[in-house]
This record gives C-alpha cells, structure tokens and sequence, in this order.
C-alpha cells in the first residue's frame, strides 16, 4: 500500500512563499494498493494535480471516500478532470446529510451550479456512482476494504480505515475530541462523561494498533483555548489517541491556514521536545510525502 498526502491544509488553499515546504492545498490523499486499486479521500484542492496525472493513463478507475462536505474537502472535485471524460469509472462515497436532508450527489451537484461553476454535474461525462455510507458499512475496493467510522464534528464526518494485504490506515477527516459540556458540579456531568469516554473507546478500539494514521492537529494547546467546539484537534489530542491505540506512526495533519512553514517547524520542535510521549512516531503532514506500508 502506497500512500500519497495530495493535500494537508485546512479550511482554505494557502499557495505561496511561506508555505512551500508543507504545502498550501486542502485535504486530499491518495492510496494505491499493492494490486493497484485506486483510492482517494476527500477531494480538495489537492485533487486537482492528482487527477491531471491520472490523466495519463486511460481509463481511470477509482473510489473517493469523502469524510464531510465542508468546502476544504470538496472544493478540488469541479477540477478532477477525470469526472469529465467518457470512459473513466469513479464511485464517490460519503454521508447523508441528516440535517438539510441531502444526499451526496445533490450536495456535490449544487457546487457546480451555474451560479458557482460553469459546468453542471448533470454535463460530467465519466461513469459515475454515488454511495451514501452507513457507520460501519465496510466497502471492498480491489483488495482493499474502506470502513467508516463517525468521529466527532460540527457536521457529520467519517474517519476511513483501509486495510489491504494486513497492513492498515486510518484518516481522521476533521476531529475533534468530544468534550464535556457539563460543569463538573452539574447534575449531568457525570453521564454526559459516561457517554464521551464511551464515544473515545470505541474510536480507540477501532484503530487499535493501525500502522498509520493521519491525524487533524489543526491547533496548538495554547490556540484550543479559544477554540473549543470549532471542530479540530490539537497536538496533545492526537498524542493521547496515538497513545491510547498504540499508533505505529502519526501524521499531524488540517494545518492552520495561518501557519507559515518557520510556525510548522518551531511548534513541531517543541512538541517532539516533551518527555511524556509515547513510542509512536510522529511527523507533520508534508504535501507530496508518500508512505510505504
């Protein structure tokens, strides 16, 4: 299994002189198996450059596992040129919007409106499939099997794993940590936490000694502060869960649109500075990494 950071920033692309070493486009990552089955999750800006290189050999076949809506993640798919050429086979997966009652496909359609982009879904010419997931709904691409998970954020969002030939990876997607929203001397603290710790044991349990996992780490402690309930995760977050599971390697990933390339590299050396971490190695997501598993 081969894997492929086409994109790690998050919220919106920041191209330019201080984000060359890291990269400034949105989530995308792309996975090849070792029998060459084609899997990408969430289409990003970083899709764009992906699927100009899969352009050079036709037909191209391929699953996108979308972890959420939110722009960051789906603004590159209007550029993926493979959806507009005849012949190419690609089955999109994501989540049903429980809350606006949409489905994929009318979610990634109304994108490219004409009011937002001048070519309609309804004008792509490749064959393509829409698949709303189910938690737990295993999908069997090639040798691979894509589960998702349901991790916490303001929208509905899916960690993926995939597995193939016993070696495994997992993509939070946008996560952050669910969080009390009890006082500790409120009556419903103590369920309410009931409830959270089972919430983190089963996002434990289902990573549980993964070879790799890509984490978002969008924030420092000290910004979480002031961040609370936007959805991210922070450095000591992905510490626990890599901690908790017994991560083999981790990525810190969703970069701070702010943060400059100097930024990256200072925070990273004073979080690889502290005494308490656990075995897993840990790296900042780089655009254009690629992992062998």
């Amino acid at each position: 299994m081969i894997i492929n950071l086409r994109g790690v920033r998050g919220s919106i692309p920041v191209p330019g002189k201080d984000t060359i070493k890291y990269g400034g486009n949105t989530t995308c990552i792309e996975i090849t198996t070792d029998e060459g089955d084609k899997i990408i999750i969430d289409g990003g800006s970083g899709i764009r450059q992906l699927g100009n290189e899969l352009m050079k050999q036709l037909p191209v076949n391929c699953s996108i596992f979308i972890t959420h809506t939110h722009w960051d993640h789906i603004q590159g798919l209007p550029f993926f040129i493979p959806l507009f050429v005849p012949g190419n086979n690609i089955d999109i997966y994501g989540s049903f919007d429980p809350v606006y009652m949409k489905d994929l496909k009318t979610i990634l359609a109304q994108q490219m409106e004409y009011c937002y982009f001048p070519v309609r879904e309804s004008e792509l010419n490749a064959n393509i499939t829409y698949n709303n997931l189910k938690e737990g709904e295993a999908i069997q691409v090639g040798s691979a099997t894509v589960t998702p998970l349901l991790i916490n954020h303001p929208v509905l969002n899916f960690g993926y794993k995939v597995e193939s030939n016993g070696k495994r990876f997992f993509f939070t997607g946008d996560y952050e940590p669910p969080l009390n929203i009890y006082l500790p001397e409120d009556e419903g603290y103590i369920e309410y936490q009931r409830l959270i710790d089972q919430q983190k044991q089963i996002l434990t349990n289902f990573i549980q000694d993964v070879d790799v996992v890509v984490a978002d780490c969008q924030y420092t402690r000290e910004e979480y502060l002031t961040k609370k309930g936007w959805g991210h995760g922070t450095h000591d977050s992905c510490i626990e869960m890599a901690r908790a599971a017994n991560i083999g390697t981790l990525y810190f990933t969703h970069h701070d649109p702010t943060r400059t390339d100097q930024e990256l590299d200072r925070i990273y050396q004073e979080v690889m500075s502290r005494e308490d971490l656990p075995s897993t190695e840990f790296y900042i997501a780089k655009e254009g990494t690629i992992i062998e598993l």
